[in-house]
Order: C-alpha cells, then structure tokens, then sequence
C-alpha cells in the first residue's frame, strides 16, 4: 500500500499539467472539412507548462513562420550589428583623369540597395578624378553560387514581386512595377512600364465584359511568361473598367537588371570605359584598392523589416549569407539550411535535424517543421530577449505589420497584446508568437494550420479560420 501511495503522489503532478490544459477538438469542428491542425500553447517560464496542445508533433509546412528561425540564427551567427556592404574595388591606378585597370563591383546580395546608393557611390568615384575607366566592369557575385530560386517555390508565382529571387545583384528590391489599362470591350489593353526601367513587358490582353457569362471569357485569365533577360509577356483577358490595374514584377535576371542600371548611371555620371562588362562568380585572393562602398541598415534592422512584413528577399538573402558565413564559401540553399541547423544545435542545444528548411523565407513548399520544434525555438528566444530582443520585432495585433488587419486580433482583447510571426502559403494559416497577459508575462503558440479551404460561398475564405482563433486564443489572454 506504501508503494501505491508514493507512486500516486509521484504522478499526480505529471497528470495535473494535462488535467488543465485546454481541449483543442471542440473548436476545431468550426474550421472547414478537411483542415488539419497542430496546436501547441505553453506558458513562458524555467519549466513551461503546456496549456493546450493538439498533434504538435506533426511536420507541416511553415510558410512565413519559418522566419522565426531564420531570425534567431541570424542574431546568433552574424550579430545584430552585422551590414552587407558594396564595394567598388579596383586592380589598378588613377592618373589623368584615368583608371587605368577594371571596376570591381563586389556584391553582397545588400537588399536594401538602391538606384540612388549606386548612383552615389558613382558620383564617389567622379570626385576621385575618373572620367575614363580603362578596363573592364566587373560584378562580382562570387558570394552566392548555384540557383538564385529555391526548390519547392511554386513556379507560377516566380514573377511576382513577393517571389524575387535573393541573387547578389540586387537594386531597388530586384522588383518594378507595370500597368494594364483596359481598353473597350473586345479590343485589346494597353501595357506602360517606366521609361528607367530596363526590363520589357509586352502583351496581347483582350478587354472583356466585367462578370461576363460567357464560358470562354470566364476561363480567360491574364497570364503571364518571361525570358531570361528580364522580357516578360502578358496574354490573356482583363475586364473593362476605368481604372488600370498595376502589377509588380520581379526582377528575373538580377545581372542583367543589375549591367543596365550601372552603364546607365556612369553615362549619366559621363564616366566612360574601354571594356566589357563581364560577371565574374568565382572568389580570388587578387589584394584591390577600395574606391567607394555602400552598407546597409544593421541586421537588427532588417529583421525587423523582415519579421513585420512578411518580407521573402531579406529573409532568403539573410538565409544564404548564413551559409556563406557559417562554412566560409559560397552561400547556397542548401549550405544555409545546414548553417541554420549547425548554428541552433551548437548555441542553444535545440536540434533540428530532422527538420526540412529548403529556405529561410518560407516560400518553398518543402519546408518542414512540428509545432513542437518551433516551440522550442520560441521559449529560447524568450529566455533570451533581453540580448535578442526578438519578441519586439514581431508583428504587433492590430498595431503594424502582417497582423495589424488581421480580423481575428485586431480588436480587443487581442490588440496589442499579441505579437506573432504569421505564415501563409495556399491552403496554410500559420501563426508563432507570444500573448503578453496583464501581469507582463508571456504565454507562447504555434498554430500550423494544413488543407484548409472554405466550405462556404457566401463569406470570405478565411472567415472560418479568423473565427477560430478569436475563440480560441482568448482562452489564453488572462
């Protein structure tokens, strides 16, 4: 009986944890037929207890929530006060007016890069005296290697903007904008881009009726497919209206986009050269004098940037430099998951091995990770915030960034109390983040929703979802 008793006195604190976690199922019958959820609440202390829980051990697709990791190995491996930083370098001298020898524009993938930093860092060059380079131009993108689209990245959205691919030769987002004006029904519209932008969109779009019956009208959807040097043709329909439809596109080729800009701004700047402009992608040890250089924002900055928004090219190009640092060669995809993996196993014990992390964005549909792996990686950076400081990067409840119109928390009790990484890929609502409850401390989720599509015509797509997360969080916000 003595043995009884200390068993049960053993097990009783084990099974109180569990008798108080919150029941999951019941709110899952509001979501649409189909949907597969993993859910994992804990609270936010030495040893969390789990507040609700519901198939947390189940691989998904991460979407956007994958910048979470991407963010924490960041910090951890390159520091919050790490800048890319371009560099116009040479092989020779200046005399006369000349450089005699190549410009070398060494390329760090800098997504913040501009047309204006690279103007003045041409005019840098102007007042070093050189009017005439006598050589060659040469970008140099030796700091990637390999593809600059990551495998799983669904292939009809590799033109729009939220898909530009992370290559070294990045300016002005490697995104630009076109428009579509509708003509009369029947004829065809017109397609404008801007005269100082070096891509080329033509088109064959036919105006048709708005809300026309007609099944070949219906099925005609303005499409669109390009070629390598950033050539891109728009078929299909568009309805008649009197306003023009703007589409932003990203930059396909990043080298090519990238020589035009640069021979642009040196005529503009009447500074001439004998030679080719020529891409050069393998390192060398060759010493070079600098000229001029340009950085970017610190990295506390840009994940900022990246976390609020939602933003894909700062999160990939993050991600690659990552490999590039971590092994000291040329950042790939596939080295940069390894540094990710390596990075978190060695500086917070938290192993991600049998996870499947293709990008740092989540745009790639090959991304797998649990609610559990994620949750780790959520109490760590609360543990840690006060050098991370992390949590305040993350999207405020109806405040900024990709949840400040998110139906379900932008209303009290949720608004600005919940700050968390949103997730969304087709069929996906993914949700990382924390509740800060009134007494200051914090409460950590991880919603992965999977398979998710409306079983109702008659309200939004996502109303469903946006029910259920109101209902069920605001279990947790006291």
């Amino acid at each position: 009986m003595t043995k009884f008793k200390i068993i049960i006195l053993f097990l009783f604190p084990f099974f109180t944890g569990f008798l108080h976690a919150l029941s999951v199922e019941p709110y899952i019958s509001s979501l649409p037929q189909g949907s597969d959820l993993s859910i994992l609440v804990q609270s936010v202390e030495s040893k969390p207890k789990t507040l609700a829980k519901y198939k947390s051990d189940q691989f998904k697709q991460p979407a956007s929530t994958q910048k979470v990791i991407t963010a924490l190995a960041a910090e951890l491996e390159l520091g919050r006060d790490f800048r890319f930083i371009t560099r116009m370098q040479t092989n020779g001298s200046i005399s006369n007016k000349q450089l005699n020898g190549d410009l070398i524009i060494q390329l760090s993938g800098d997504p913040t890069f501009t047309r204006e930093k690279l103007k003045n860092m041409i005019v840098e060059l102007r007042k070093k005296g050189i009017e005439k380079i006598a050589g060659n131009l040469i970008l140099d993108t030796s700091i990637f290697t390999s593809h600059d689209k990551a495998e799983g990245w669904s292939w009809n959205n590799l033109t729009a903007c939220y898909s530009a691919p992370p290559s070294a030769a990045i300016i002005d987002d490697n995104c630009f904008y076109a428009s579509v004006i509708p003509g009369k029904i029947g004829g065809q519209a017109t397609i404008s881009t801007s005269s100082n932008i070096p891509a080329q969109v033509t088109g064959n779009v036919k105006t048709i009726a708005k809300n026309s019956k007609d099944l070949n009208d219906k099925y005609c959807e303005l499409d669109v497919t390009y070629s390598d040097k950033n050539r891109y043709h728009l078929s299909g329909c568009i309805a008649a209206s009197p306003d023009k439809t703007a589409l932003k596109f990203a930059v396909i080729n990043g080298v090519e986009y990238f020589s035009t800009i640069l021979k642009n701004e040196l005529k503009q700047q009447k500074i001439t050269y004998t030679g080719s402009l020529l891409e050069r992608n393998q390192r060398t040890n060759t010493q070079l004098t600098l000229l001029a250089s340009s950085q970017s924002e610190p990295l506390s900055e840009l994940l900022t940037v990246m976390l609020k928004k939602s933003n894909n090219l700062y999160a990939d190009v993050i991600f690659r430099t990552l490999g590039a640092h971590y092994y000291n060669v040329q950042g790939t995809w596939r080295n940069g998951g390894d540094a990710v993996k390596q990075i978190l196993r060695k500086k917070t014990g938290i192993n991600l091995e049998n996870l499947v992390i293709v990008d740092g964005s989540g745009l790639s549909r090959l991304n797998l990770v649990s609610a559990d792996k994620l949750m780790e990686i959520l109490q760590y950076i609360a543990a840690h915030n006060t050098q991370l400081r992390i949590i305040e990067m993350l999207p405020i409840a109806g405040v900024d960034g990709t949840l400040q119109n998110r139906k379900s928390f932008n209303q009290a009790p949720f608004k600005e109390t919940i700050r968390a990484k949103t997730g969304y890929i087709q069929g996906c609502y993914n949700l990382a983040g924390f509740i800060q409850k009134s007494d200051g401390k914090y409460v950590a989720f991880v919603q992965l929703l999977s398979g998710y599509h409306a079983d109702s015509q008659s309200e939004p797509q996502n109303s469903a979802i946006m029910r259920f997360e109101s209902e069920f969080y605001k279990n947790f916000i006291n």
